[in-house]
């Protein structure tokens, strides 16, 4: 497997493992956890899991001075960016929400091209035209609903801080391991979210107590959190910071498929033709063009 394709493969895996977000979510919000409390369990796990990783492995901690001040930028931007998005989750079906996180592609290719003047491949836009297409089939509820407005926003937001976030880890100034560089990003939000807690003292941090509740904690800080952003840093050093965006699709296809597998939402017809057209856009962003 050549270095395009290992990074198309990278990128596939980190939109898999993100789009698992609603699993440990919603089965924590059941059990009474608010978005604050399940996010920083979901971190601060993700920050002890990343340590562990890299004390096994026996590498080094320490991380080179020109990235100190992106580091911190890409933790808050993705402590909010989770904020969001799993705050949306109480205003909407989690299928929908992660559904329409997946504006940020668009979000990226028109900063790349404004600010970095990237040019965009005639290819390329093809393909966010056909997820775009896929998604819009994928963001109404089977009902005919119409979708939060708050819900909304708070993608909007999730998505915007998402779409930074991966411009901005596409241009660290030196390179640094994947596993090292998650966990000072993974201990940068839960500390944002223990501030964010504590300043909301209504709710605070719900503590676990039970053997399932460890469990959906656990999965959240290992899945959708360490291994989804340590394969898109992989993506991102390989193929870049748009074609690693395109490949985020297969997120809410995983968002679906989880909401018709395990939380018993009707798969319609519409829902077939859109994951069937975000697909597509993957395929055509992968094939190379001999």
């Amino acid at each position: 497997m050549n270095n395009q394709n290992r990074g198309f493969l990278y990128g596939i895996l980190a939109a898999i493992c993100y789009g698992t977000n609603p699993l440990g979510a919603l089965h924590l919000y059941s059990a009474g956890f608010d978005p604050g409390s399940v996010l920083f369990y979901r971190f601060f796990g993700a920050t002890f899991l990343s340590a562990l990783f890299l004390l096994i492995l026996r590498k080094d901690f320490r991380l080179p001075k020109e990235n100190i001040p992106y580091v911190c930028v890409l933790g808050i931007l993705f402590a909010v960016s989770a904020l969001a998005l799993f705050s949306s989750f109480l205003f909407m079906d989690a299928g929908i929400a992660s559904t329409l996180l997946f504006g940020y592609p668009i979000m990226v290719a028109i900063f790349m091209v404004l600010i970095f003047h990237e040019k965009l491949q005639k290819k390329m836009l093809l393909s966010i035209v056909l997820a775009l297409c896929g998604v819009g089939l994928l963001m109404r509820t089977s009902d005919g609903a119409a979708l939060s407005p708050i819900g909304t926003l708070f993608v909007f937001l999730s998505s915007l801080a998402y779409a930074i976030y991966i411009i901005v880890a596409a241009h660290m100034p030196k390179p640094v391991g994947a596993l090292k560089m998650n966990m000072y990003i993974f201990g940068i939000c839960a500390f944002c979210l223990a501030i964010f807690n504590l300043a909301m003292p209504a709710h605070g941090i719900r503590p676990i107590k039970t053997l399932p509740e460890f469990g959906w904690a656990l999965q959240l800080a290992l899945i959708p959190s360490l291994l989804s952003l340590v394969f898109m840093q992989k993506s991102l050093k390989t193929i870049g910071s748009t074609p690693t965006a395109i490949l985020g699709a297969i997120e809410p296809v995983t968002a679906v498929a989880i909401g018709v597998g395990i939380f018993g939402e009707t798969l319609s017809i519409r829902l077939i033709f859109g994951i069937l057209l975000i697909l597509c856009s993957v395929i055509l962003l992968a094939v190379k063009k001999h």
